[in-house]
Formats: structure tokens, C-alpha cells, sequence
């Protein structure tokens, strides 16, 4: 019986794999000591991770004020803190924007406080994949005080003009939440440069970090109220949870291990350089479109993308089977469905999902010519099929 084909894994935009060996080692090296954490332990062996990662992550951003950068769990976690802290002391019914193209992280969140009457929710279209700064300026109302929206889509891999629109946000006094999920370690991004309030990551994609980890970056903590309270490790006299950053929105026990990852992961991106890595996925994500642009079966929904990432669907078998056989007979893993992006989907394909390939740095090119291959070969099969049926 001949080997079984190695793995080849294209579902990054899920969580990226594999880790670079340095993340990994650090994830031991964390696990081997006690944990360090400031005002938590009298011991002073090991690396403090909360400080490293904070320090690091800072310079990635380009911000002055680590400080001004908040660990949670993850994007989602994130995004609810801020939108929960944002409407926390609001007595009035604000009008609320976001997009079509938008996650389940922010639309679920938004939805819920629609539902319980504490908001008016709008959301906007997009046209090839991008929401145009027109179409926001155009749905903005008297009463609309926040915008809430993805720096980049995680199905068309469209990265938005978060700078002409918070300009126009701002003029008109609206506070501006991204949701950075897609983009953090996979574009340079400096966040002071950019007209934002907020700024959401997450450390398990592009910053090749592991699960559990994330945060938030926010330009004036005083915007934003905590919803969380508890231990902090510092001023514990106090029964009230601290106005300072980063305690301010850090309660409880932080991911000690999870952030050794996030500092490794984010020295490793440093090393070899943003742009570098995201010149060669950018390169092998149009070799795969491009070698799948004749077969008429393949429908692709964006043949430019702005990330490593690759919607598609098969005339003829549904997005599941797809993936199914893929990984079966193929030993090549993606995601299938609606990807947490339900709207995205109900303008691309009628809601019925995709089959997205998702690259990392680590996809090879020969990885790509078998992933092609293999999509080629399922079409033809699913066309002959059709035919024969």
C-alpha cells in the first residue's frame, strides 16, 4: 500500500499551523518554571511573558504606550469587551453601523443588543469585496455615535480602507472599533497612524501564536468601561477594579504559556519580516488562482485578494463534500461553510458557503501545484457527473 501523502494544511485563516519551532520551545520553557506575574508570586525565576509580549506586540504596532495594549482570550472576547464597554453607560438608543462582510464576532454581539433594544444596527453592503468609504458616509445618521467593522475579510481576504473611513467617521464624532483579526502579523500596521479608537487581535492566526490569547488596542482607554471585574495583582485593598491600563480591562490569571507564544511568535515575525512573508503567500496565493482560472467548474469570488486567503466553490457538489474528499483523498485540509460570515455568504453564494484555502508563510509551492491539481481533478469528476447523470 503506498505512503499516505504528508498533510497539507491550508486553514490558517483559522488558526495558523505549523508554529514556528521558536513558539513551540517557548511554550515549553513557560511550562517548566512557575509562573512570573508581577504582584501574583514572591518567586523571580523565569521570563515575565505578560511584559514581554506587551513590549514586543507594541513595537510590531508601532505604539508609544504598551500600556495602551490589553491581553484578553481572544478577538471575540475582545470585541465584546469593547462593544459592552463602549454602550456600558449609555442612557441613550445610539444608531450603530458595521458591514456585510463582518464576523460573527461583531455581528452576534450587535444583533444581541439590537434585540434588547439598547441599539439601532446597521450594516453595510459592499461591492467587490470592499465597503467604499461613499457607502459609509452615505449611511451615517444624526445619531450614529459608533462604527464597528473588519480590517479584513476572512472569506474574500479583502483588507478594507480603514483610513478613508475612519477619517470620515471622525469628522462626524463616531467611534471606531476594527476588528484587526485577519490582519495582525499578516500586513505592517501602525496604529497611530491610523484614525481608529480600537483595534482588536487575536494570537493564534497571523501572529502565529497559540489559541487562547488576544487583546485590544485602544488609543484612549477612558472611551472604553470595564465590564469585567476581579483580581489584578496590584492595589488589591481596593474592592473596585483599577482605572489604570492595562488593569483596567486584565482580570484574572493571564495565559502565561499563551503569551510566551505570542512574544515568540511575534520575534519570528520580526526576523524575517511582514512584508517578506506576506510576498511569497501573496505569490502563491495567484499561483493557485491562477492555475485554477480555466476551469470553468471552479467559481472563485475574489481573484485579487489582499491576503493569503481563497474563496471558491465547485459546479455541481456542495462545499462540504468538497472538503470532504479533499481531506480524505487528498490528505489537504481547508474549512467549508459559512466561516462565521453568514452576510458575507448570502451576497456571494445564496448562503450556501465555500471551500476556503487559507496560506501561511509555510505553504510551499509544491503544496500549491497539489492543491490545485487535486481541485481540478475533483471538478472534472463532479462535471462528468453531472453529465452522465
Amino acid at each position: 500500500m503506498p505512503p499516505a501523502p504528508s498533510l497539507i494544511y491550508l486553514n490558517n485563516a483559522a488558526t495558523s499551523w505549523p508554529k514556528p519551532p521558536e513558539v513551540t520551545e517557548a511554550v515549553a520553557a513557560a511550562l517548566a518554571l512557575p509562573p512570573f506575574g508581577s504582584g501574583r508570586t514572591t518567586g523571580t525565576q523565569g521570563e515575565d511573558y505578560i511584559l514581554l509580549a506587551r513590549e514586543r506586540l507594541a513595537r510590531l504596532l508601532g505604539v508609544p504606550e504598551p500600556d495602551h495594549l490589553s491581553f484578553t482570550h481572544n478577538a471575540t472576547d475582545s470585541l465584546n469587551i469593547l462593544i459592552s464597554g463602549f454602550l456600558a453607560d449609555r442612557t441613550d438608543t445610539p444608531h450603530v453601523l458595521t458591514t456585510a462582510l463582518d464576523h460573527n464576532s461583531v455581528l452576534r454581539p450587535l444583533h444581541e443588543y439590537q434585540r434588547t433594544g439598547r441599539i439601532r444596527l446597521g450594516i453595510l453592503p459592499f461591492t467587490n469585496a470592499y465597503v467604499t468609504p461613499e457607502t459609509v458616509e452615505a449611511a451615517i445618521q444624526p445619531d450614529t455615535k459608533l462604527m464597528v467593522m473588519t480590517h479584513a475579510s476572512n472569506v474574500l481576504g479583502s483588507v478594507q480602507n480603514i483610513r478613508a473611513i475612519g477619517e470620515i467617521l471622525h469628522d462626524h464624532g463616531i467611534y471606531f472599533i476594527v476588528d484587526g483579526a485577519q490582519t495582525a502579523g499578516h500586513i505592517p500596521i501602525t496604529l497611530p497612524d491610523l484614525p481608529v479608537d480600537a483595534f482588536v487581535f487575536t494570537g493564534h492566526k497571523g501572529l502565529l501564536g497559540i489559541p487562547g490569547t488576544g487583546g485590544f488596542y485602544l488609543r484612549d482607554p477612558e472611551t472604553i468601561e470595564p465590564v469585567r471585574f476581579g483580581g489584578t495583582g496590584t492595589n488589591s485593598i481596593s474592592l473596585f477594579q483599577p482605572r489604570e491600563m492595562p488593569d483596567r480591562f486584565e482580570t484574572g490569571t493571564h495565559n502565561y504559556p499563551g503569551l510566551a507564544a505570542l512574544a515568540a511568535g511575534i520575534a519570528y515575525l520580526d526576523q524575517q519580516g511582514i512584508s517578506t512573508l506576506a510576498e511569497q503567500t501573496g505569490r502563491r496565493t495567484a499561483a493557485i488562482i491562477s492555475g485554477l482560472a480555466d476551469e470553468e467548474t471552479i467559481t472563485i469570488y475574489n481573484k485579487t485578494p489582499d491576503l493569503p486567503v481563497i474563496a471558491l466553490n465547485i459546479q455541481g457538489l456542495d462545499n462540504d463534500s468538497a472538503g470532504f474528499i479533499l481531506a480524505r483523498a487528498y490528505n489537504i485540509l481547508v474549512r467549508t461553510g459559512l466561516h462565521c460570515a453568514p452576510l458575507v455568504h448570502k451576497t456571494i453564494d445564496g448562503g450556501e458557503g465555500c471551500i476556503r484555502l487559507s496560506l501561511s508563510s509555510f505553504t510551499t509551492d509544491e503544496e500549491c501545484q497539489t492543491t490545485i491539481h487535486a481541485l481540478r481533478e475533483i471538478a472534472e469528476n463532479a462535471n462528468t457527473a453531472i453529465h452522465s447523470a
